[in-house]
Parts: structure tokens; C-alpha cells; sequence
């Protein structure tokens, strides 16, 4: 957006301006001293907290405001307004008047000076920070601090994702396809998309809502997201522009408040299929599918149109078979699928731990069988009979037909009360490696034995009470090794971690070589 405020409220320059010490992203907050989003006025220099932390900046810009009430408009004009910050992470502007992200700059260039005297800020105090680092690590009494994996040391190469008001949703999700190689692959092999001509042609473009649709590309954003992560950056990656275009096309998605990571996960992929279909950068979808030679024509499953990487790697199909009670007329319906949602079955609802004495623990196996066992319609639910004519009761059951190379297990803890949506908060247990599917096949005769085994790649965990609260993070399996990712925090972890989470959605990979394992 053109903000028409920028010659009364940038008023500071990079020689003028007290900043704090230390890098800018680790700023805090004048007020409550929190160092989460910092973001700095660009009329005083000062520095306050964002919206979704205590809101301390916008309160700033409110209080600068009740002053100028009381004086003519005249004054007003002279006066600065403090109304435009920068966020002391991602560098981005944003005017609290027009209520939006700006692009624009003044007629001095201001704002761009500031944001590259914050970056030098930044990599001198990430430079200084290494060094200091690399002096600690010439003791070798520290040494024994890293990690040690097959009798060598080494650092964890996995980069963090900032939060940007309440996304740990996206976060969780895209960490976790980040860790599904053959997909992640696929998009990181993609030519570039070059968005940027005119006056923005060689600098770095913000997405704000104001711009049009056809500048935006989620397959483009997604592709440099995935780039950025595990290239051994200690910086955690702000995916602002991402997150700008998720605004863009996905509605749903607009604001700061906490959302559904599942329901975000099913939006993404949908977007991503619809607008491979499409084709990009003059290149179609089927030309660079064809490139792939691991996805082959008989792996692809067609949702919504011609086959993409999502369908290709995530789709599998489903045999829906319901029996009219009163005839016996079978009805048979195959449904093409990206994920598998399953209820934890009722008599586990109060099982909230691993290790609590009351009654058997809930496993996957147990909301496997729970989604493919004959089911009763009850009289909500009743069967339009052709044969009867008339809507009768009738008995439902899935089988699944094609298994997808990543089955996604989404277990569904949120359900609606008559005034609010509560969390099923029940332990279920989930094997790291080798669940077994072939009972659950239409057809298992037709199928290997090494064909149905999946093995766990990634798991997204919900904490907290509700669906529009709580936090999201996720555990992912990189290399051999597990681990956790909270947010622009990246740690190691080990695998019994890993199977005492709670999980709210499963990723399991379809296994290659065959491996003696357990089964589920």
C-alpha cells in the first residue's frame, strides 16, 4: 500500500536515532520489556512490543494521538503522528492510520535507510555472537555440550519459523512437510517466479492486502519457504510474505487469531493443487511432473481436476459402501482422499495420559478400526433407497482402495458442544515405524507386504484447552534424527518424546526398503 503518511512520521535517520543495543530482533519492549516482535517508531525511535504480544506499539501510537486532539488542524500537520513502525524482525512497515503494510518510501529514502542500518545491526550482532561462540568452543570442557551422534559432534542444521501474531499453526505445518522429502523436494526443484518489475525490480517486495490477486503466488512463497529451511541458519525465517499471499487467497486465514493447523493444512494443499494445475513461469504442471520420475502416472490420484505433487503424494481413494436394512440394496461410491480424519472412540475420552490406571490406552489402531467398521446410519442419517424410493435405514462402511505415499492421520480432538467447540484431550498412542494398513485395504491380496507399511515422518501436537487458543508445534524426523520445532526455536529430541506426545495430525511415509520391524 502507498501510504500518504510517511513525511510527517518518519522523522528519525540511522545517524539521529538512539536504537538499543544488541540486535534489533532481540529489542525490548520499553514498557513491559518482553523481547517477542519488537517494533520500532519510526518518529522517536522508541521501541515497543506488537499487537499479539501486549500491544504496547499500537498503545504508543494511541496515546501520541489524544494530545493532537485538542490542537488545531494546522498543528496537527506539523506535529509528528507516530504513526508508522518497523518490525524489528522482518523489517516490514506498517502504518497504524491506513491500518495496513506499506511499500512505499519518502522522497529522502528514509525508510530504507533505517531498515539497512537495522539488518547491519542485526548480522554485527550475529557476527559478534558466532565469535563469541567460537572463543567458548576453544574450551574443550565445553565441548561435551554438542551433540554427539555416531561417535561425532556436530549442530543441529534446522532453521526456526517466526511467529507472526498467533501462526504457530502455519508453523507446525509447514515444518512438518518440510520433513517429507519427496514433497519438499519437488517444490525446491521449481524455477523461481519473478514477481517484481518497475520501481520494486531488485528490491524486496511486501505483500500487503491492498494489492491485487494476480501479484501473489502461493507456489512461488511456498517454494522459497521450504529453500529456507535446513540450510544451517541460526536465524529463525520470518515467512511474512507467505503468510501475506495465505491472506490474499485464503480468506479464512485473515488476521492474527489462532487457527485450525488442520484445517489450514487442508486449504494449503488444495491452493497448491489448484494452482499447479495451472502452471507457472511459462512452465505447465504436467511438463515438470514428467520431470519427476518418482511420481509415476500409476501413483496419481485426481482430485478436482488433473493430477498434481499433492495428489501424486498425498492422495489415496476410498470405497464408501452403504446397505439399505430394509432390501439389502449396496451402494458403492470411491472417494479420492488428501488426509484421514478419525474420531478417538468414546470409551477413551477420559484416558488423558499414557501412564493413567483407568482402563486400556486408546491406540491408532483403535480410531483406524473406530473410521472402517460397520457403522449404523442413525435418523439423521438416513439412505435415499433407489430401489426402496424412499429415504431408509442403512449400515455405512469405508474401505480404502489406493493408500496414498504419505498417509496423513488427522485425529479429531475438537467437537462442538451446544455453545462451544471443546478438546478431546485423550493420549493415543502412535508407532515411530512400521504401521501396518493392510486390514484396512479393499483388496490387501493385491498388495505387498512392504507396500502398506508406513513409517512416521512428522507429527503436529495441539497444547492447550481450545481450538482458538493454545499453541502448536510439531515433531519431524530429519536424517535419523528427531526434532522439535516451537515456533523460531528448533531443538533436538529423542524418541520417546516423540511417542508421549498427544498428537493432533500424523504423517506417515510410505516405506521403501524393506527393514525388519514391528507392526502395529
Amino acid at each position: 500500500m502507498e501510504c500518504p503518511h510517511l513525511s510527517s512520521s518518519v522523522c528519525i535517520t540511522p545517524d539521529s536515532a538512539k536504537f538499543p543495543n544488541g540486535s534489533p530482533s532481540s529489542w525490548c519492549c520499553s514498557v513491559c520489556r518482553s523481547n517477542k516482535s519488537p517494533w520500532v517508531c519510526l518518529t522517536c525511535s522508541s521501541v515497543h512490543c506488537g499487537r499479539y504480544v501486549n500491544g504496547h506499539a499500537k498503545k504508543h501510537y494511541e496515546d501520541a494521538q489524544v494530545p493532537l486532539a485538542n490542537h488545531k488542524k494546522s498543528e496537527k500537520q506539523d506535529k509528528p503522528q507516530h504513526t508508522v513502525c518497523m518490525d524489528c524482525s522482518s523489517y516490514s512497515t506498517y502504518c497504524y492510520r491506513c491500518d495496513d503494510f506499506v511499500v512505499n518510501d519518502t522522497k529522502l529514502g528514509l525508510v530504507q535507510k533505517v531498515r539497512e542500518h537495522l539488518q547491519n545491526l542485526e548480522n554485527s550482532a550475529f557476527t559478534a555472537d558466532r565469535h563469541r561462540k567460537r572463543k567458548l568452543l576453544e574450551n574443550s570442557s565445553l565441548n561435551t555440550k554438542l551433540l554427539k551422534v555416531n561417535g561425532s559432534t556436530t549442530g543441529i542444521c534446522a532453521t526456526g519459523l517466526r511467529n507472526l501474531g498467533n501462526t504457530c499453526f502455519m508453523n507446525a505445518i509447514l515444518q512438518s512437510l518440510s520433513n517429507i522429502e519427496q514433497f519438499c523436494c519437488y517444490f525446491k526443484e521449481l524455477p523461481a517466479v519473478e514477481l517484481r518489475n518497475g520501481k520494486t525490480a531488485g528490491r524486496r517486495t511486501y505483500h500487503t492486502r491492498s494489492q491485487g490477486d494476480n501479484n501473489v503466488s502461493l507456489v512461488e512463497e511456498f517454494r522459497k519457504t521450504l529453500c529456507a529451511l535446513w540450510q544451517g541458519s541460526q536465524t529463525a525465517f520470518s515467512p511474512e510474505s507467505l503468510f501475506y499471499v495465505v491472506w490474499k487467497i485464503m480468506p479464512n486465514f485473515r488476521g492474527y487469531q489462532q487457527q485450525d493447523a488442520h484445517e489450514f493444512m487442508r486449504y494449503l494443499l488444495d491452493h497448491l493443487h489448484l494452482e499447479l494445475q495451472g502452471g507457472f513461469n511459462g512452465v505447465s504442471r504436467s511438463a515438470i511432473l514428467q520431470e519427476n520420475s518418482t511420481l509415476s502416472a500409476s501413483n496419481k490420484c485426481c482430485i478436482n481436476g488433473a493430477s498434481t505433487v499433492v495428489t501424486a503424494i498425498f492422495g489415496g481413494i476410498l470405497q464408501n459402501e452403504v446397505n439399505c436394512l430394509i432390501c439389502g440394496t449396496e451402494s458403492r461410491k470411491f472417494d479420492p482422499f488428501l488426509d484421514l480424519s478419525l474420531d478417538i472412540p468414546s470409551q477413551f475420552r477420559n484416558k488423558r495420559s499414557k501412564n493413567q490406571e483407568n482402563g486400556p490406552v486408546c491406540s491408532l489402531r483403535d480410531c483406524l478400526r473406530s473410521f472402517t467398521d460397520l457403522e449404523e446410519l442413525d435418523e439423521t442419517e438416513l439412505y435415499m433407497c433407489h430401489k426402496c424410493k424412499k429415504k431408509q435405514k442403512s449400515t455405512k462402511k469405508f474401505w480404502i482402495q489406493k493408500l496414498p505415499k504419505v498417509l496423513c492421520l488427522h485425529l479429531k480432538r475438537f467437537h462442538w458442544t451446544a455453545y462451544l467447540r471443546n478438546k478431546v484431550d485423550t493420549y493415543v498412542e502412535f508407532p515411530l515405524r512400521g504401521l501396518d494398513m493392510k486390514c484396512y485395504l479393499l483388496e490387501p491380496e493385491n498388495s505387498g507386504p512392504e507396500n502398506c507399511l508406513y513409517d512416521l515422518a512428522a507429527v503436529v501436537v495441539h497444547h492447550g484447552s481450545g481450538v482458538g487458543s493454545g499453541h502448536y508445534t510439531a515433531y519431524a524426523t530429519h536424517e535419523g534424527r528427531w526434532f522439535h520445532f516451537n515456533d523460531s526455536t528448533v531443538t533436538l529430541t529423542d524418541e520417546d518424546t516423540v511417542v508421549k506426545a498427544k498428537a493432533y495430525i500424523l504423517f506417515y511415509v510410505e516405506r521403501q526398503a524393506k527393514a525388519g520391524s514391528d507392526k502395529l
